[in-house]
């Protein structure tokens, strides 16, 4: 097995849904809730786009078949939004049809700042029609503040993580400490709405506001702290990370409480999806490196 199959199957669940359906089984079993993402993006014609959304629609139904903890994240760019907004909209409209016939939840992720702008109106129009739809903001992005509190005054569900695209520094920060700075204190906008979002049924499928993806134990005691000093109970927010980094962090934090969810992906495209990861952002590769054989 090459390096990168071996680092790719740390972070990578498998290549079809039943592998995908045994990790989270796997990660159910230690109390941790999942997201999953079935790889691929940046579509090419119409007839690709509409596979995609067939693809989601059969692993939702799998989720609900074998009973376990999990909602989808998906990639708009994989369901055509650079064909069209009409052609994306038109799939992903099926997604969260099959998802809301099945009580399930779907994640619409952000990709590179060129898509950000097109990627919230899109959210925006889905959000009009289902409830069971949120969106990804980036810590790193400038723009990021302004977008999250509006969209916190429109009741959106939102994940917020650092980002990980190799961004122009007039769009993004470039350094660590001022995106960590900046995640914690949009963390804490997030925090301070969690009690004003609908009702949220129970379960592991529809996940509490906020979601705050990071890696970091100095970013999550952060959040903790200052839930804590808010009074806002766990119930009303949770942690989210990757699948096959950190699971110390996960296990400790779902042994205390706290709920976390691990995004895991799966497909056949996981090495151009790994390949573009690392090129978006060399950073990675030590990331992955550094993590490839611990626990």
């Amino acid at each position: 097995m090459s390096l990168a199959q071996r680092m790719a199957s740390r972070f990578v669940a498998g290549e079809c849904a039943d592998d995908a359906v045994k990790a989270i089984r796997a990660l159910n079993a230690r109390r941790i809730n999942a997201t999953l993402d079935h790889l691929g993006e940046s579509v090419t014609n119409e007839a690709e786009a509409s596979r995609a959304a067939d693809d989601y629609v059969f692993v939702l139904g799998k989720i609900s078949s074998a009973s376990v903890c999990s909602n989808v994240s998906i990639k708009l760019t994989q369901f055509g939004l650079t064909l069209g907004e009409d052609v994306c909209l038109r799939n992903v409209r099926r997604v969260l049809s099959a998802a809301s016939r099945l009580n399930n939840f779907v994640r619409i992720d952000m990709e590179g700042s060129d898509y950000t702008e097109a990627t919230l109106r899109v959210f925006r129009t889905l959000h009009t029609e289902f409830d069971n739809v949120g969106v990804v903001l980036q810590a790193y992005l400038y723009r990021t503040a302004d977008d999250l509190q509006a969209l916190v005054a429109e009741g959106a569900r939102i994940r917020l993580c650092k980002g990980a695209y190799d961004e122009p520094p007039e769009k993004a920060s470039p350094k660590k400490r001022d995106v960590d700075a900046n995640f914690e204190q949009l963390a804490r906008v997030l925090l301070d709405h969690a009690r004003d979002l609908p009702p949220i049924t129970p379960g592991g499928h529809f996940p509490p506001l906020p979601a705050l993806a990071t890696h970091d134990a100095r970013l999550v005691a952060a959040a903790q702290a200052y839930a804590a000093q808010i009074g806002l109970p766990p119930e009303y927010y949770e942690f989210q990370m990757l699948h096959g980094i950190r699971r110390e962090l996960q296990d400790q934090l779902a042994a205390q409480g706290y709920g976390v969810r691990v995004y895991v992906p799966y497909g056949t495209e996981w090495y151009p999806y790994y390949m573009r990861r690392l090129a978006e952002r060399p950073a990675n590769v030590w990331f992955f490196l550094s993590y490839l054989f611990r626990r």
